[in-house]
């Protein structure tokens, strides 16, 4: 089952629908993790997510989808109030049958909140509502992740990957119902690669 959960400061709410991924986090910023926060690492290029904004699948383009079996086109969810898209507009892929799938989310709705970028992130995570696990990753294409979830799935094939790709704006990419950390995560930083180079090229 794919499980999709939002943090948040006051609320925090976990649904699921369909057994689809679809992770939005959201939180609010405090003065131990605000934007100038030590701890919390700095995206030196900002990259302008805003032309994807109702189409965040074009992110991420169907010769990375394919070889992944992932769906081409994926779902679209646009950001919303329920807690699936309260964090912004998303992506899903779901291979069909198979309980697998990765969902990706552009973190706008955090943003415009004041509670955007690596650091709302890490707020939520001090704040241990529904981020309970957070962890340092490998940059992707030269800008600064994290692994983060409730618990730390990734021995279990569910990986929770947190792209920062502005000091306020972070993209969440969710793999869930993998063969373990190296599947899940490394599916999941396949599809953050896709977006940064988008985002780049764009």
């Amino acid at each position: 089952m794919l499980v999709a959960f939002s943090v948040g400061a006051v609320t925090a709410c976990t649904t699921t629908k369909d057994g689809t991924a679809s992770p939005s986090s959201t939180g609010s910023t405090s003065a131990s993790s605000s934007p100038g926060d030590p701890e919390v690492p700095k995206v030196s290029v900002p990259l302008d997510a805003s032309k994807y904004a109702a189409d965040p699948c074009g992110l991420v383009p169907a010769d990375v989808l394919t070889p992944l079996r992932l769906p081409v086109p994926g779902e679209i969810r646009s950001a919303g109030n329920d807690p699936r898209t309260k964090g912004g507009p998303s992506c899903v892929w779901k291979i069909r049958g198979e309980g697998t799938g990765v969902s990706m989310t552009v973190l706008t709705n955090n943003r415009d909140r004041g509670a955007g970028g690596l650091a709302g992130l890490y707020a939520g995570y001090k704040q241990q509502t529904l981020i309970r696990f957070l962890e340092p990753a490998p940059d992707v294409d030269g800008y600064p992740a994290i692994y983060f979830d409730l618990t730390d799935m990734r021995s279990v094939g569910s990986c929770g990957l947190g792209v920062g790709i502005a000091d306020d704006l972070a993209v969440d990419v969710y793999a869930q119902g993998y063969q373990g950390q190296d599947d899940s995560c490394g599916t999941a930083a396949k599809i953050a690669a896709a977006m940064i180079k988008t985002l780049k090229g764009a």
